[in-house]
């Protein structure tokens, strides 16, 4: 817990939203899933319009969660924070 404090927090700017995500929906296991329904439907049929029904939903679902979830999750971290503005000195009339 308390690193997700720590990673969450307003002083640290960088977002990992993996650290929130169990093992089998870390970047390496997805890929390894993906790479090897794509690569297993070849090994086993040899077909390659069947390999190509296969690999577009494969890609398609590793597009969403390797490349746009990740985005999503960080922008909508950024967009939570507040922000720091600085206030200008009170001005002197005279």
């Amino acid at each position: 817990m308390l690193s997700i404090v720590f990673l969450a927090s307003p002083m640290n700017n960088s977002y990992n939203p993996w650290t929130y995500k169990p093992w089998w929906c870390q970047p390496w296991s997805i890929l390894v899933t993906g790479i090897t329904l794509i690569s297993g439907t070849w090994w086993v049929t040899k077909i390659v319009w069947l390999t190509i029904i296969v690999a577009l939903p494969v890609l398609a679902w590793m597009g969403l969660f390797l490349i746009l979830w990740p985005q999503a999750m960080k922008q909508a971290y950024a967009e939570q924070q507040p922000t720091h503005e600085t206030a200008s000195p009170p001005s002197v009339d005279s």
